[in-house]
This record gives structure tokens, C-alpha cells and sequence, in this order.
């Protein structure tokens, strides 16, 4: 996917997020992906340095900035074919309905574990 459209999966996806709710902040970013901010942070400066996102600062609050796409960074905000989200969206249509109950049952498994690996910490 970085050969072909230039961006990581992960970098996609914080395009993707941006385009759907433009002028969130990088905190509110990192709190919905679920990851430190530090890791956003580090993620929204190549995204910046690539000409895709742009940082507008608050000039009620200096301190304060919100995040947008780029014109560049909007041409990729859209489906496109070989990207992760495009292999889960052809992965789920194509499923049937018993396997994805499995699938969610599985999944909730796994976020209970997650969270209790969490707390063992």
C-alpha cells in the first residue's frame, strides 16, 4: 500500500479518520484509535511532511491545534482498491452470516483478554 498510494496502513487510516471528522485534535485522534499520542503525533508529522494534512492552530488558544486534510490528502480519502479496509470490506461481504457470529463472538473474546492484560499491568 505504500508503493502504490504512497501512504502506510496506518497512515491511511489516520486519512481516513481526519476526512470523517475534520477539525478533531490530535489527543481526540489518539484517544479514538486507541494509541499513545506520541505515536499520533510521530504519524501526523510525515503526514504533514507529505503534503497530506495540514495543523490549524486555534487562534483563540495557540496551544490548541486542529487537523484537516490537504487537497492532496483528500484524493486519498476514498475507497480504493489495495488497501486493508477494501480487504475487509470484500472479506465481509462475502462471508456468510453464521461465520461472521463466529467472527464477532471471537473478536469479543479477544477484547476481554486484551483488557484484562491491560489491568495485569
Amino acid at each position: 500500500m505504500e508503493r502504490r498510494l504512497g501512504v502506510t496502513a496506518q497512515q491511511r487510516l489516520i486519512l481516513r479518520c481526519v476526512g470523517k471528522y475534520p477539525g478533531m485534535t490530535a489527543g481526540q485522534l489518539a484517544s479514538l484509535l486507541h494509541v499513545d499520542p506520541g505515536t499520533v503525533s510521530a504519524s501526523l508529522n510525515r503526514l504533514e511532511g507529505k503534503g497530506l494534512l495540514e495543523r490549524r492552530r486555534d487562534p483563540r488558544d495557540k496551544r490548541r491545534a486542529s487537523l484537516g486534510l490537504t487537497a492532496k490528502g483528500r484524493a486519498l480519502d476514498r475507497p480504493s482498491e489495495g488497501t486493508v479496509e477494501n480487504a475487509v470490506e470484500r472479506l465481509l461481504g462475502g462471508a456468510r452470516a453464521e461465520e461472521l457470529s463466529a467472527m464477532v463472538t471471537i473478536v469479543d473474546q479477544l477484547t476481554g483478554l486484551l483488557g484484562e492484560e491491560l489491568q495485569a499491568k
